[in-house]
């Protein structure tokens, strides 16, 4: 019989691992929380429509990438690509921006067909924020505040972040017929990717990563040099904020997103661990999608941060403060397994962020010990026999170098709480 795998490109995170997915989870969440989001949990298939509408027809991700089928019903559907369209779709449904100020997270899976390779998957998890109402450059300061945060909380060292203005819709459509003319004078020296894109998306020439198109784009009409003074005014508060807040950035002109809903401010956190596939976290301000998927018009700004890409950057060098296994490992043999369980059960009611795992399936005190080295747990509880006839428990020390001690059962919490606090 043929052995069943999962599909290329999508992988189980096995119990070893997602120790550091929940901690990265718990602190973006943390994070999040401390600049006042909220959760918004949207489902994972949306009606294709949402994404050609939002993304655009001849982006990339719906060329090429997207999960789209027809259901019974002749309805076509899609596994979401990104997390944008269908936060601001629930938005709209819900009645959420009806003169209301929304600032929300959201996590999941996405899914996009890419050729699978270090830091990109067919399905892949992303954390993110959007937020809705302001329109000034005091939100899109916050939001890069609230990432460089992240990364300290998480203890991710060299991420560095690249930002870029793309003005307004009128000043990029004057900046896109001159870099039409400009790109079409030297379309002999472009990949054919390019020459497709010249007619339907000249701008995402300028991420080309072929070195020829490079050499073409590197001398190619900046758009910068098309902005209004308004758009400029935008661009330099934020500059001016993050250089106050003492946080890192290169102005780079040729970042242009792969998404067609941006304006204005567009940013990438991005690091050279990662090879080809070097951007952690991603957004920009959108003022237009919310109109453009049938709302009323509605500043918005925000950014997708790649878990998997965080993840892989985190393995190198584990957080310091990430907790590494279990807290208490609980010791039984003879007849108290079933009464270990029941002080373990009274400990957690107790103790509510301490971490105890109990030995099952009895086993010697030397394996159980060789157990609970193997949880990575700081202290073991042990409770024989003897131990039981008297009411008390063994208190020993995994990690140090301290003396065993033996505390009575009613004592323990308190006891315990000044060990693992």
């Amino acid at each position: 019989m043929k052995k069943i795998q999962s599909i290329r490109g999508m992988h189980d995170i096995l119990p070893g691992e997602s120790r550091l997915w929940q901690f990265v989870e718990e602190t973006a969440k943390s994070v999040f929380d401390s600049f006042g989001y909220q959760q918004i949990r949207t489902p994972v298939m949306e009606q294709s429509d949402l994404f050609l509408r939002a993304i655009g027809e001849v982006t990339d991700i719906v060329e090429k990438e997207m999960y789209s089928f027809d259901d019974r019903n002749g309805d076509s559907l899609t596994l979401r690509p990104e997390g944008t369209a269908g936060v601001v779709r629930a938005c709209i449904e819900h009645g959420l921006l009806h003169n209301q100020i929304q600032r929300l997270w959201y996590q999941g899976a996405m899914f996009r067909h890419e050729r699978p390779q270090k830091g990109r998957y067919r399905q892949f998890h992303q954390m993110g924020v959007e937020a809705f109402g302001m329109q000034g450059p005091d939100v899109d300061l916050e939001i890069l505040l609230m990432t460089a945060r992240l990364w300290q909380q998480l203890g991710l060292d060299g991420a560095e972040l690249q930002l870029n203005t793309l003005g307004t819709v009128q000043e990029r459509t004057i900046y896109r017929q001159q870099l039409v003319k400009y790109l079409s004078q030297h379309r002999e020296s472009l990949d054919e990717e390019s020459k497709r894109r010249l007619s339907s998306n000249p701008l995402r020439v300028l991420d080309s990563k072929n070195p020829e198109v490079q050499q073409v784009v590197n001398d190619a009409p900046l758009l910068m040099e098309y902005l209004g003074d308004e758009s400029r005014f935008h661009f330099e508060q934020i500059c001016e904020g993050l250089q106050e807040a003492g946080v890192d950035y290169t102005v780079n002109p040729r970042l242009v997103r792969g998404l067609d809903y941006y304006v204005l401010t567009v940013f990438e956190w991005v690091s050279d661990r990662l090879g080809a596939q070097g951007t952690i976290c991603a957004g920009g301000r959108y003022d237009g999608l919310v109109e453009q998927l049938g709302g009323k018009p509605t500043p918005a700004v925000g950014f997708g941060m790649g878990l998997e890409r965080v993840i892989s950057l985190l393995e190198e060098d584990p957080p310091v403060n990430m907790k590494k296994g279990a807290d208490i490992y609980f010791v039984a043999s003879g007849d108290t397994e079933i009464k270990a369980q029941l002080i373990a059960n009274k400990l957690r009611r107790n103790m509510t962020d301490v971490q105890i795992v109990t030995n099952c399936g009895g086993g010697s005190f030397k394996s159980q010990f060789k157990k609970a080295d193997r949880s990575g747990a700081r202290f073991a509880l042990i409770l024989g026999e003897d131990e039981l006839q008297r009411g008390v428990v063994g208190v020993k020390s995994l990690r140090e170098d301290r003396a065993q001690k033996e505390v009575l059962i009613n004592d323990l919490p308190n006891y315990l709480e000044g060990l693992v606090e």
